[in-house]
């Protein structure tokens, strides 16, 4: 999947590409249509309860960051429609792919944002979010660019601020040095608990999982897909 633009808390600056190649004329008719209909706007206050920006009733919230082509995210959406999903996207092209197959599905649980995730983490309330999906996140291999990875102490803050007791955060790689780092990070954080207890929780996708294009490129070409998830730990808990 495509890499969420992201700007660090010291420079405010972004990584990443926005655009590609000219969209097809009905990705960018949904993309002006549908896009300002649905995204975010954090000019306002986030609605108490954060449920009121769908139209029906929702029993949880789910937050995907940098959804690229929208696979994960539409295939979850359509199978429950009592959980309103925030999709995070800023590559223009993407946003406009999923946004053309969301007019087709139908669905009206999903709410978007076509910039950086750290500015929905910090709008976003409290407590608020059921679960946070990192999916194939660029791993900026090169060591020096390893500081623009997503996964950092300040955006595991982010998360831990925002995830309910009990929320949790998944996050699929299949570049070891970034699965490696992550489970790093997750280490030295007071607030997340790996839920792994054997080989097979990280080997094997989550139930119900729809694939990604990108997680069968990096299949055909030789390299193992890891699936992580962290449970965000009650304050007592993690101060104990």
């Amino acid at each position: 999947m495509t890499t969420p633009a992201r700007r660090s808390r010291a420079t405010e600056a972004f990584y990443g590409r926005r655009r590609g190649k000219t969209m097809k004329a009905p990705q960018a008719a949904a993309l002006s249509a549908l896009l300002p209909a649905l995204k975010l706007d954090l000019s306002s206050p986030p609605p108490q309860p954060l449920a009121r920006l769908w139209p029906a009733p929702v029993d949880e919230i789910r937050l995907e960051i940098g959804f690229g082509g929208g696979e994960h995210l539409l295939h979850r959406a359509a199978g429950a429609s009592r959980t309103g999903f925030i999709g995070v996207e800023p590559f223009v092209n993407s946003m406009a792919k999923m946004l053309g197959q969301l007019e087709i599905a139908g669905l009206d649980n999903i709410r978007v944002y076509d910039d950086d995730a750290t500015r929905v983490l910090d709008w976003l309330p409290d407590a608020s979010i059921d679960r946070i999906d990192l999916l194939y996140p660029d791993p900026w291999p090169k060591k020096k660019h390893w500081k623009r990875r997503f996964v950092s102490r300040a955006n595991l803050d982010r998360f831990a601020r925002v995830l309910k007791p009990g929320g949790r955060f998944g996050f699929a790689s299949d570049i070891d040095t970034y699965v490696n780092w992550t489970l790093a990070q997750i280490a030295a954080h007071p607030e997340f608990e790996w839920t792994a207890r054997t080989s097979r929780d990280w080997r094997e996708p989550w139930a119900d999982w729809p694939g990604t294009r990108y997680e069968a490129k990096a299949i055909r070409e030789g390299r193992t897909p890891c699936y992580l998830e962290f449970v965000r730990a009650s304050r007592a808990s993690a101060a104990g």
